[in-house]
C-alpha cells in the first residue's frame, strides 16, 4: 500500500521544482523520506507538536499562511476527521493540491467541499484538485 502511495505522489511532482508539504506529520516518515530523496522536489513536514528537528510547529486550525503560499501539493496521512476541514480550507486558499490519506474505510469530514476518491494499484486516497 504505501509503495503504491508513494508512487502516486511522486507522479504528483511533474514541474521542477514541485513545492510539497506534509501535514500532521506525527512519527510516519515514510513518504516524506521518499519524496526528500528526490533533488526536483522541496518538500516539508509539519505538525502542532513536532517529534523532531525536521518538523515545523503549525496549527493547521490557524495556519501560518507564509509556510504553505507556494505549495503546489499538501497532504495528510491519516488526518483525524475534525482537522480535515481546515486541510481542505488551506489548500483552496493557497490554490494547492490536496491529497488525503485517511484511516481504511474511513468517511471524509470536509463539509461541502467533495473530494474524489482514488484508487491507485494498491492503495486508495483522497485528492481534491
Amino acid at each position: 500500500m504505501w509503495e503504491s502511495f508513494k508512487e502516486y505522489m511522486l507522479l504528483q511532482c511533474r514541474k521542477n521544482p514541485t513545492n510539497v508539504a506534509e501535514i500532521g506529520v506525527g512519527k510516519f516518515n515514510a513518504v516524506y523520506d521518499f519524496l526528500e530523496s528526490f533533488d526536483h522536489i522541496n518538500i516539508i513536514k509539519t505538525d502542532i507538536m513536532p517529534n523532531d528537528n525536521d518538523v515545523i510547529k503549525d496549527d493547521i486550525v490557524n495556519p501560518n499562511l507564509e509556510l504553505y503560499k507556494n505549495m503546489d501539493i499538501i497532504y495528510s496521512i491519516r488526518p483525524p476527521s475534525e482537522l480535515q476541514p481546515y486541510l481542505v480550507n488551506l489548500a483552496l486558499k493557497i490554490n494547492s493540491q490536496l491529497i488525503i490519506k485517511p484511516l481504511t474505510n474511513e468517511d471524509l469530514n470536509t463539509g461541502k467541499i467533495k473530494m474524489k476518491l482514488k484508487n491507485f494499484k494498491k492503495t486508495s486516497f483522497y485528492t481534491l484538485k
